[in-house]
């Protein structure tokens, strides 16, 4: 497989330690790239949603793959996120080249950008963070179904569906909410003369510039690993929106779960969500 040399690549929303985490995608993907930069987005690891009893192979070699780019000379800076959000108390803490922040600037070029995950214009996360986490387990269980009818449709012959789009796309809600999102997210951004301002959190992967009366700022979502399994790339001064499924890249087949007692990362992650 011909490795590609990227500037800077950029993940949100992998949701390790759920049954929706696309994780052997995930490694494929980061084995397909030599990032000088991986900045890691929000949401990777499910803390909200975190169990022992729930941790395949493949999760735990996503983990071992990201500390491995980093030992090898690339940038890695973890974002936290809303479901990983307990991981902000240590936010300023670095390893090497392993970072933990809350956000980032980075100058590319003659331009600024800004990365944060973007939780901290959820409304529901504000006021209501019960009902986010009982919403993140429904999406958690409509994911799992959507992948055991789409199993049925493709044996059918049939095209797959997406429940969550659809409810996305009909749901004035839904749609109003992401319209204020993206809105809030830019007007801050010009607001502050960023160039870019790249977020995760809503899972809806686009690049397109936005503008008001004070100026213009270029959006970047990079999607998520659940259900678009998408990312950006920035090289030669140009962002790209990734599709797992246009890289034409192979994955594993089999992904047993972990004996994962006595496994040091999983005393940690669990103390840190009884805490």
């Amino acid at each position: 497989m011909k490795i590609r040399n990227v500037e800077i690549a950029v993940l949100s929303d992998i949701h390790l330690g759920t049954y929706g985490c696309h994780a052997k995608e995930v490694l494929a993907y980061l084995d397909s790239i030599n990032p000088k930069t991986l900045i890691l987005n929000g949401d990777i690891i499910d803390i909200w949603q975190f169990s022992k009893k729930y941790w395949p192979k493949a999760h735990m070699e996503v983990i071992n793959k990201i500390l491995k780019i980093a030992e090898n000379g690339t940038q890695v800076y973890y974002l936290t996120g809303n479901h990983d959000e307990l991981l902000r108390k240590f936010s300023g803490f670095h390893m090497g080249n392993l970072h933990l922040d809350d956000k980032l600037v980075l100058t590319l070029g003659d331009k600024k950008a800004w990365f944060f995950h973007g939780d901290v214009f959820d409304v529901t996360m504000q006021h209501s963070k019960w009902l986010a986490k009982l919403g993140g387990k429904g999406y958690d269980l409509l994911i799992v179904l959507n992948r055991a009818i789409n199993f049925l449709l493709v044996k059918l012959g049939k095209e797959r569906i997406s429940f969550s789009k659809k409810i996305k796309n009909s749901v004035k809600e839904a749609i109003k909410f992401i319209s204020d999102f993206e809105k809030t997210a830019t007007n801050l951004a010009i607001e502050n003369n960023f160039d870019y301002v790249v977020c995760g959190h809503i899972h809806q992967p686009i690049i397109r510039e936005c503008w008001n009366e004070k100026g213009s700022v270029v959006y970047l979502n990079s999607g998520d690993w659940v259900e678009n399994l998408t990312c950006l790339e920035y090289d030669k001064e140009e962002w790209n929106l990734m599709h797992f499924s246009d890289l034409n890249l192979s994955i594993e087949k089999e992904s047993k779960t972990l004996e994962i007692v006595n496994d040091p990362l999983f005393e940690i992650l669990g103390k840190i969500r009884v805490a």
